[in-house]
């Protein structure tokens, strides 16, 4: 398999984290809330948190505090739609293709639902072929986009497809909540919005740089379930994130990397390039040690969290075509990320 286009689309308006923090302190939140988690927030916001500014899905910060099911699902159905086909139009056009070239696709999201999926919706909006073959796929929190690329890869391979365009949107906005519990108040701190997406093919693009899907492993350990995923309180979304969060994130990234560099008789050493989903300032630090890498080893996917936030399935997309657009040296890449679950996926990437 081979990536023949990336795109990649955010809302247009760019909020800095000490405007978050002046709406946050405007909002009617700020005195509902407890002295600690005012606390928490303002030293999430002020201190030094590796994120500089998020792109969101309103039209003002104090949007962001009308916090209930209706206005919620209202802003999934506006935004994810609309971002998922600006990303999946542009990694149509960076691969030189047309719409109807496509013959399936495959949709990941999980801050929101619609029935039907956001399939139809991409397939409406930038004009693929009705016959398509349309998957969409949920639950997979941040580390959605190896499933989906592995989902591609099999359809590929399976010969019942010659292209396939895979998209991954998040609309953090539309998974808002707010309570005492820390994790809760810094993952409110944490994220963004944004869509990633690819062109998947069994034959390589020769005008883009040839991006070859080598190998992929997997990992799932559901007794660490409770570490890190989305809960139903009060008809919304409630995000869960704990402490073991790094560690578990770094472990189990680790373990997956080991797995594939043992198939392929490869090292550490021979990757060229690292595109890791970073949940945060810390999920890097504890991939730094756990790898014996160096900052600069990261330095894309740090420069992306600093400018987007987590975009939760969508970051590797950003954090690969940052690689492409830097002309990272060819070789071997390692393509990573980690979610809800406790789930770990990675890939290694031959590029040219």
């Amino acid at each position: 398999m081979f990536i023949c286009g990336i795109g990649t689309a955010t809302p247009e308006t760019r909020y800095t984290k000490s405007e978050c923090l002046t709406a946050f302190q405007q909002s009617e939140w700020f005195s509902r809330l407890d002295a600690r988690s005012r606390f928490v927030a303002k030293t999430v916001l002020q201190r030094e948190n590796g994120i500089e500014a998020r792109r969101l899905a309103v039209d003002s910060l104090g949007d962001v505090f009308c916090i209930d099911p209706d206005t919620l699902a209202k802003r999934f159905l506006e935004y994810a739609p609309r971002l998922a086909a600006a990303a999946a139009e542009r990694a149509l056009a960076d691969a030189g293709m047309n719409a109807d070239e496509i013959d399936a696709i495959v949709v990941s999201t999980c801050t929101g639902y619609l029935c039907p999926g956001l399939s139809g919706y991409v397939v409406e909006r930038i004009g693929l072929r009705h016959d398509i073959q349309a998957f969409d796929l949920v639950g997979q929190g941040c580390a959605a986009a190896l499933p989906n690329l592995q989902l591609g890869y099999a359809l590929l391979r399976a010969g019942v497809c010659q292209r396939v365009l895979s998209v991954c949107v998040e609309v953090s906005s539309a998974a808002m909540y707010l309570d005492n519990d820390p994790g809760v108040i810094i993952s409110a701190c944490l994220f963004g919005d944004g869509a990633g997406a690819a062109v998947l093919s069994i034959t390589p693009n020769e005008s883009n740089r040839r991006i070859e899907w080598k190998d992929g492993a997997s990992l799932m350990e559901p007794a660490h379930r409770d570490a890190l995923k989305f809960e139903h309180r009060g008809g919304m979304l409630r995000n869960i994130l704990t402490r073991g969060v790094p560690m578990l994130a770094a472990e189990h990234a680790a373990r997956v990397l080991d797995t594939v560099l043992r198939r392929c008789d490869l090292v550490n050493a021979d990757i060229k390039a690292w595109i890791m989903h970073a949940g945060g300032r810390d999920v890097l630090l504890a991939v730094e040690r756990r790898f014996d890498l160096q900052p600069q080893d990261l330095r894309y996917s740090s420069t992306t969290l600093l400018e987007y936030g987590n975009l939760s399935s969508a970051f590797v997309f950003f954090v690969l075509r940052a690689a492409l657009d830097d002309n990272a040296p060819g070789g071997y890449w390692w393509l990573s990320a980690f979610g809800a679950g406790f789930s770990s996926h990675g890939a290694l990437l031959e590029v040219q």
